[in-house]
């Protein structure tokens, strides 16, 4: 394959670096390794004989490495390199030789197994980390009047990551249009990472192969009464290495509106490699105010993974949701870990402007039944958007059961825009109370323990009457309440919701 009038043979990605041998291995260097989308993950590396401490600089497609140390020789050599994210510092290693003009390489160091390489040169400066712009002075970006209730639809990442494609997006359209999802409220239908192509001559993105028409695929979403969501980056690359929006987001925001999208994921992943976590509330504004100017109303989703404290500053760069955590997945522990930490949050969560722990694993077959409903209520506690991130085109029963609870959705869906809170906890056993529009409340008992248990929650301590209305969301029937109290057997990581009027 040729790129940029370079003769390729590409095994993989690689990470390299030295400064010895400065005859055979100073300058630019490149490794493309062919994606079956028809892109290729780049690394460039430049390589310095000079340098001291800095050997050289290493630009993967989603990272940025600093060379510290070379030894051996040109027919077998092994280097070190850095990479520092201000989070945590990654040593790597590789060994490789000289044949002929090509570097053979084999990474030896990082996460997997051995990855073999082959590298060429290109010209000097070719495919240097870029240069960090300058921060812009801060300011308020005016709210865009979207997302007065939390977001609801759809995303890509968790069930088909790198596979999604146009076909399957228009499958999920199909399906939420048909099955009872988009009169719930799931409307949104979110494309994740790995969609983007190259940019054109004039710099404008594309995508790639698996997307052939981004317009057209809109389109289709529209046509079936639901919107379509989009993702970025503030950085050069994404997280998973495709095209960023750095140094090009009024551009893409304008080439979003274009297409007809409505909602921005804008994750930032390589910007760590650019930017201070101090810095940050200024990049994301730059994306805010480009939406902004872009001609059509698009919902900002921030997600950045509660770094610098998000929730004080996402409302200030037009965010209407940012993510508070880390990735989730689909295990007890991680969504348990994730949600039961979002209490102190509860006083940034407004109308417009939400928290956000992250997509829902509903239905992707690692948690059972009462932990996928401790799921959905938990999330519909917190005012959390729910996008699910299952293969909705084919849902059992109880999956659906789960995601189309639509008093549960009501919860979540509330006017009044209240986070819920912790009201109490007694080791395992933890009661959530959230104040609805209308004077009502919802409660919800928790069960985080390994054996069922017993549970009971005061209507005094909840601020209702000593017989108020009660109604059980995942038994949708109503309860008969006597004596100031409520008890019930709430099952193994289970929940028991319920609406008091």
């Amino acid at each position: 394959m040729n790129i940029k009038g370079v003769n390729m043979k590409v095994i993989g990605i690689f990470l390299l670096g030295a400064c010895a041998f400065a005859a055979d291995l100073s300058g630019n260097w490149l490794v493309a390794a062919p994606r079956n989308d028809g892109t290729f993950a780049r690394t460039y590396f430049d390589i310095k004989p000079d340098g001291t401490t800095n050997k050289g600089e290493i630009h993967t497609p989603s990272a940025h490495y600093i060379i510290t140390e070379v030894t051996g020789g040109s027919d077998g050599f092994t280097l070190s390199a850095t990479y520092t994210d201000n989070r945590s510092v990654r040593p790597m290693k590789y060994e490789g030789k000289i044949v002929g003009d090509e570097l053979h390489i084999t990474a030896t160091g990082g996460r997997g197994t051995p990855r073999e390489m082959v590298a060429h040169r290109v010209p000097e400066g070719e495919g240097l980390y870029p240069k960090k712009n300058p921060i812009p002075a801060l300011h308020k970006v005016p709210y865009n009047g979207l997302a007065k209730t939390p977001p609801m639809g759809w995303n890509s990442w968790n069930k088909f990551g790198h596979s999604v494609d146009d076909a399957a997006v228009r499958g999920v359209a199909d399906a939420i249009a048909t099955n009872g999802m988009k009169d719930a409220g799931y409307v949104y239908i979110n494309i994740d990472d790995t969609w983007e192509g190259d940019r054109d001559a004039k710099g404008n993105i594309t995508s790639n192969k698996k997307f052939p028409d981004m317009k057209a695929l809109a389109d289709y979403v529209h046509s079936k009464g639901l919107k379509i969501g989009i993702y970025s980056s503030p950085g050069p690359a994404t997280c998973a290495g495709y095209e960023g929006s750095y140094n090009h987001e009024l551009q893409d925001a304008k080439t979003y509106a274009s297409w007809g999208i409505d909602y921005l994921k804008y994750d930032w992943c390589s910007a760590l490699n650019l930017y201070t976590n101090e810095e940050m509330q200024a990049v994301y504004q730059i994306m805010g105010d480009a939406l902004r100017q872009a001609g059509r109303p698009i919902v900002f989703s921030l997600c950045q993974y509660g770094r610098n404290e998000v929730w004080k500053w996402g409302p200030e760069v037009g965010g209407n949701l940012w993510r508070t955590t880390g990735d989730i997945s689909d295990r007890w522990m991680s969504m348990a870990n994730i949600g039961f930490r979002q209490n102190d949050l509860a006083p940034y969560a407004a109308p417009g402007h939400w928290n956000d722990p992250d997509m829902l694993e509903i239905g992707n077959g690692h948690m059972t039944d009462d932990e996928y409903r401790t799921h959905m209520s938990l999330w519909s506690m917190l005012a959390a958007p729910l996008l699910a991130g299952n293969d909705v085109r084919d849902m059992s029963q109880a999956t659906k059961d789960i995601l189309l609870n639509k008093e549960a959705i009501a919860i979540d869906q509330d006017p009044l825009g209240k986070q819920g809170t912790r009201l109490s906890q007694n080791g395992d056993q933890e009661i959530w109370v959230r104040e609805l529009a209308g004077g009502a409340k919802a409660v919800a008992l928790f069960n985080r323990g390994d054996k069922a248990a017993e549970m009971t929650v005061k209507w005094s301590d909840v601020g209702a009457s000593a017989k108020p209305k009660v109604r059980d969301l995942w038994a949708h029937q109503d309860v008969n309440v006597e004596g100031g109290s409520y008890t019930a057997t709430v099952p193994v990581h289970g929940v028991v919701l319920l609406r008091v009027k």
